[in-house]
């Protein structure tokens, strides 16, 4: 994971692929995804953690023939509070408009007008720009309690990927919402837990699971709204779970994090209450979680020890003496906040640490 980043001169530099890319925004970045679409490879979106109503969520791509990442100004955008979260449309085949999700006071789908967008044919014209010019419109913003001025701010959200217009948030309120974003309408809304909820994750179109402060992780299936199914409770009382991810290619295996917590847990949803491992080798509280896209026994986990850790989980079960180590361990110039693995391009991920993307190849 990550050799380095020197390109050699001449016919060398094409064999030598760098390992490792940097970008350095002109903020702190906290939210941050890769782009789906096989049409916009090494594309990402980044968005700041300012302390203050305004921030800015920016696109990126990595120039491959001069191995720069570069940020288009004309797809920047202002945005209120700093997002907790920003997800591309899970459309690989670029079937639908190239669509971009955020979260902070309320859900907002905002709209990317690229040049040479594949499969989006319709170009709206707005304010006088005209059709083919590349910029970012706001599409909706998702309020789902329209009698208040005031909200419960938007913790997270998945996007199902089964269903790309179905979304699902989860909140402060201890409500999790499910928002059909065509339609601009609420499918569902349930009180998912006994205090905040701070992270969803979906499998399949009708289930999906949260975590929350009251330190469990609870199952929802949509065809039976009034229960839910109890996987995991953290040991001590109170101790919130804040981060869940769950198995890409395995739906029987899901990961959550405890709050200022070095370990990862690793369940399997059909022996509830009894992690099946945990992953124990991070020096700090980790912040981040994410599973492979390709591949259903690893996992890459980061934290504030400034380490990205990949492991192999293919023993899961069977007691490992003195606990698993990692495969692959890559130590960036910061803690990391943020993780996310290319659904799209397998072999890289990307993190973030104070003000710099970095993406990996794995």
């Amino acid at each position: 994971m990550g050799a380095n980043s020197d390109h050699n001169n001449g016919s060398d530099e094409q064999q030598r692929r760098s390992e490792i890319y940097t970008y350095e925004a002109p903020w702190h970045i906290y939210a941050m995804n890769w782009s789906v679409r096989r049409d916009k490879n090494y594309r990402l979106a980044i968005a700041s953690l300012l302390e203050q109503y305004p921030n800015r969520v920016e696109i990126v791509q990595l120039d491959d023939s001069n191995g720069e990442i570069r940020s288009d100004p004309m797809l920047s955008f202002e945005h209120p509070y700093p997002p907790t979260k920003v997800s591309f449309i899970p459309d690989k085949e670029c079937q639908k408009p190239d669509l971009l999700a955020t979260s902070s006071d309320f859900l907002r789908i905002w709209r990317i007008f690229d040049d040479d967008e594949c499969g989006d044919d319709e170009v709206v014209t707005n304010g006088g720009i005209g059709s083919g010019s590349r910029r970012v419109e706001m599409k909706s913003v998702l309020n789902n309690n329209r009698n208040s001025e005031f909200c419960g701010p938007v913790t997270s959200f998945d996007w199902n990927e089964a269903e790309p217009k179905r979304i699902g948030t989860s909140s402060i309120d201890t409500t999790c919402t499910i928002w059909d974003i065509e339609r601009e309408t609420v499918d569902t809304q349930l009180i998912a837990h006994d205090k905040e909820v701070y992270d969803i994750a979906w499998c399949g179109v009708g289930v999906f699971a949260s975590v929350s402060a009251d330190g469990s992780v609870r199952v929802f299936d949509l065809r039976d709204k009034e229960h839910s199914t109890i996987i995991y409770e953290s040991s001590e009382p109170d101790t919130p779970l804040v981060r869940l991810g769950w198995n890409k290619q395995d739906p029987r295996y899901m990961a959550t994090i405890i709050m200022d917590s070095a370990k990862v847990v690793v369940l399997d949803i059909r022996f509830p209450t009894q992690p099946v491992v945990e992953l124990q080798r991070h020096q700090a509280s980790v912040n981040a979680i994410a599973w492979a896209p390709h591949s259903s026994c690893h996992i890459c986990t980061a934290g504030d020890d400034s380490q990205a850790l990949i492991w192999d989980l293919s023993s899961m079960g069977q007691p490992v003496e003195g606990g698993l180590d990692p495969i692959l361990a890559y130590t960036a110039g910061a803690e990391i906040e943020q993780l996310q693995w290319s659904s799209s391009q397998s072999d890289w991920v990307a993190i973030a640490f104070a003000s710099k993307l970095q993406i990996l190849r794995v």
